[in-house]
This record gives C-alpha cells, sequence and structure tokens, in this order.
C-alpha cells in the first residue's frame, strides 16, 4: 500500500484530497493544528512549526517506514481582509510563516527522506491557488505567498528531478467549501456572469482528482507543472 501525508487535512480542500486517494487504496496520514481525537491516522501538525514538520514526518515512519506522496494543503487566509496600502506586518509575516515557509521547508524534510528511500515514484504536491497569478488588492498578503509556493513548486521540481521524484502544482480556483462561505454570494454572481468558463462553483473533489491523478504517475514526465483546478479561469478571453 502506497503511503500519504496531506497537510490541513481535517476539512475543506484538504479532507476532499485525503478522502479521495483513502478511497483509491492509499494509506493517508492526515494533520492538522488542533489535538483531535478518534481520527484514525491523524497527526497533530502545525507547520509553522520546525518541530512539529519533522514529528509530522516521524510519526509516519515510525509506523511505514517510508512515505511515497506529500501534499502540501495547509495554508490560511487573513484574518481581515485589509486593502494593500492597509496590510499589517504581522498578518503578513503570518501568512509568509505558514503558506511560504512552512511549505517550502515542508518540502525540504520529505524531499530528504524521499532521496534516502531512493527517490523512484516519491511525489509531491503543492496546493496553491488562483491568487498565485491573479491580483485581489484586499488580501495581498495572500497572494504573494501564494506566488511563493508557485516557486517553491520550480525550485524542487528543478533539484529533485535526477532523483525521479515528480514536484507539481494544483491551483484550487473558486471552491465551495468553509472558507469560501462568507463570500459564496458574491462569487456566485460573478460565476453567473461568465466570471469562469464553466459556470459552476469547485468542489474539493475536483481538486483531489488532479492530486490523484498525480499520485498514481500520470503525469511523472511532466514535472514541474501546475495544474488549474478552476473552470477555466486561467483561460484568457476576448
Amino acid at each position: 500500500m502506497n503511503i500519504a501525508a496531506v497537510t490541513g487535512s481535517t476539512r475543506g480542500i484538504g479532507k476532499g484530497i485525503a478522502e479521495v486517494l483513502a478511497k483509491n487504496g492509499w494509506r493517508v496520514y492526515t494533520s492538522g493544528t488542533k489535538d483531535i481525537s478518534g481520527i484514525p491516522d491523524y497527526i497533530k501538525c502545525d507547520i509553522s512549526i520546525p518541530s512539529d514538520r519533522q514529528g509530522f514526518l516521524d510519526a509516519i515512519l515510525s509506523k511505514e517506514g517510508r512515505i511515497d506522496l506529500l501534499v502540501n494543503n495547509a495554508g490560511v487566509a487573513p484574518e481581515t481582509r485589509l486593502d494593500v496600502l492597509e496590510t499589517t506586518r504581522e498578518s503578513f509575516e503570518r501568512l509568509m510563516r505558514i503558506n511560504l515557509e512552512g511549505t517550502f521547508f515542508m518540502c525540504q524534510l520529505f524531499a530528504n527522506q524521499m532521496i534516502g528511500q531512493g527517490g523512484g515514484n516519491c511525489r509531491i504536491v503543492n496546493i496553491s491557488s488562483i491568487s498565485s497569478y491573479a491580483s485581489s488588492i484586499n488580501r495581498g498578503e495572500y497572494c504573494v505567498s501564494k506566488a511563493g509556493v508557485s516557486m517553491v513548486t520550480q525550485l524542487f521540481a528543478h533539484r529533485l528531478a535526477e532523483y525521479g521524484i515528480g514536484v507539481f502544482e494544483v491551483r484550487p480556483g473558486i471552491i465551495l467549501t468553509d472558507m469560501t462561505a462568507a463570500v459564496k454570494d458574491k462569487y456566485e454572481r460573478l460565476i453567473e456572469d461568465g466570471l469562469t468558463p464553466i459556470q459552476r462553483f469547485g468542489t474539493p473533489e475536483d481538486v483531489a482528482a488532479c492530486v490523484l491523478a498525480i499520485a498514481e504517475g500520470r503525469l511523472d514526465f511532466c514535472t514541474g507543472q501546475a495544474l488549474n483546478a478552476d473552470g477555466g479561469f486561467h483561460i484568457r478571453r476576448l
């Protein structure tokens, strides 16, 4: 059985990814920042804390002896949306610490373990966002952090290619989760007005389908590729 680790997987996109992998035969270790009992293979992990990152990997290795897939999904949005002319240093640093620094060093930690295992058939998937390239001036720190994740993907795809370890990015668009519930009406109107060629919200399962294709090795020659799970939002249109 193949072994996967999915961060930020107690709800939303991360939970959807974990469930789809499990349904397709993977042993999935999930994580979040809270103490939760009663969930098999759940390990508490705040990816912004080095000891938590190491503890997550060590806990998996103690049971399985190896890791085949890392899905870096954990991330946060600003606690308060502010115009870029008003963004606070505290909010900026929080998002960089979790979304970018945490993702970078999770890649580094798990990559070194994968190399030690012999590399081949191991993969890393970073979940970013359409905000990695689409400007949202009332949450600029989020956009900057996700743009950074895109470069993290390129760097590790480049570095790990010689070991046969594929590294990929999945960019969700407007996905219906509890994180988007507060702005559901706004985006519903935008979608109806043609914001996305496919006129519906995305689902966690739409994102998970991309991850599954990567996990199963169908895109191994495409290392470094970004998959846009966004209903066509990325298409430039006239």
